[in-house]
């Protein structure tokens, strides 16, 4: 049982993952890949951003009759009409129903019809691998979400990749000298990094770490989000690696048996496992040979032992590592290291 594991590592507390200043083309990956899809009046505020806010921005929130507001690891913030941070709602830009349509017109490049199918997981990835969020009415269809109409609220999400942010973690989940990965949990609340750690770890047990002694294994990634490898077009925007295979948009269950069957993956990475079916199907896939990395939201260890849906897992000693992200030092911090008992 998770209960029964022990602390294997206390890693000094530092920012290894999670949303780290951007590179130094910030300014030109604004440009270029996102300031084209706001509104104009929006898009002048967020180009005329401090050099200092641009790199720690997360997120571009549009909610219509609600303030401009940006997100950093810090919070929200709402924005005055000449970019000035303010604490009053009533001295912030007031997104309009108009701004709202104009981005919608801007992401669908004039026809939300054409963008159906992503609407049905709730947002759109655009080059670069940033994803676009929308809300408002939803049109169900024999009891699914067909797509969005009426569209209420807009959330640019800035992808970023933090490369090196698995460099304290890699030594505690390979094997001395480089020998068999251990199956491994990444836990963590939201916005504490998970996917951020995730998408380096397999970038680098894809690619290989010559100086840990690492060969570079095949990795099949399920990418139900389209968060980790940020497809566009059927291309990773993100870097994932130079052997990793990419199912983007897919079921992590079916996912995970597809690439069992068909691309003979040594590793088989995924994100958010919480279903009865995710687990049945890591179990399939260790029972098969092949090596799991996975992250589950919970708190802690205990929160995580309480969802019957992963109680097969703890059962069947499946994770010999399970990581606990926090943001005592920021988002990203690696809190814990547990190791399980053998399988």
């Amino acid at each position: 049982m998770i209960g029964s594991h022990t602390v294997l590592a206390q890693l000094p507390v530092r920012r290894s993952a999670g949303r780290a200043a951007l590179p130094e083309d910030t300014a030109d990956r604004l440009q270029r890949q996102l300031l084209p899809f706001l509104p104009e009046n929006i898009r002048r505020i967020i180009a005329g951003l401090p050099a200092e806010t641009a790199a720690g921005l997360e997120e571009i929130r549009l909610r219509v009759n609600r303030p401009l507001m940006l997100v950093n690891g810090d919070g929200d913030r709402m924005l005055a009409p000449d970019g000035v941070t303010v604490e009053l709602p009533a001295d912030a830009l007031t997104v309009t129903g108009e701004d709202i349509q104009k981005a919608v017109q801007l992401v669908s490049q004039g026809s939300l019809y054409a963008l159906e199918d992503e609407l049905k997981g709730g947002y759109v990835t655009l080059p670069g691998g940033h994803r676009i969020g929308l809300v408002g009415k939803a049109v169900n269809d024999r009891g699914r979400l067909k797509t969005l109409r009426q569209i209420s609220g807009i959330n640019y999400r800035l992808a970023r990749a933090v490369n090196g942010a698995a460099d304290a973690l890699l030594s505690h989940l390979v094997e001395r000298g480089g020998g068999n990965v251990h199956n491994s949990l990444l836990v963590s609340p939201p916005r504490c990094g998970k996917t951020t750690l995730l998408r380096d770890l397999i970038r680098q047990l894809s690619d290989g770490v010559p100086t840990l002694g690492i060969k570079g294994y095949k990795v099949g990634l399920v990418d139900e989000r389209s968060e980790i490898a940020s497809c566009f077009a059927g291309k990773p925007q993100n870097d994932v690696g130079i052997r990793t295979d990419v199912l983007d948009g897919c079921y992590k269950a079916e996912g995970m048996l597809l690439l069992l069957r068909s691309m003979s993956p040594e590793i088989i990475a995924t994100d958010e496992i919480g279903r009865p079916e995710d687990a049945a199907a890591i179990e399939e896939a260790v029972n098969a040979g092949v090596r799991v990395i996975a992250t589950a939201h919970a708190a802690d260890p205990a929160e995580l032992a309480e969802r019957p849906s992963l109680k097969p897992l703890w059962d069947a000693k499946v994770f010999r590592r399970i990581v606990i992200l926090g943001r005592s030092r920021g988002p990203g911090t690696i809190e814990r290291i547990i190791e399980g008992e053998k399988r």
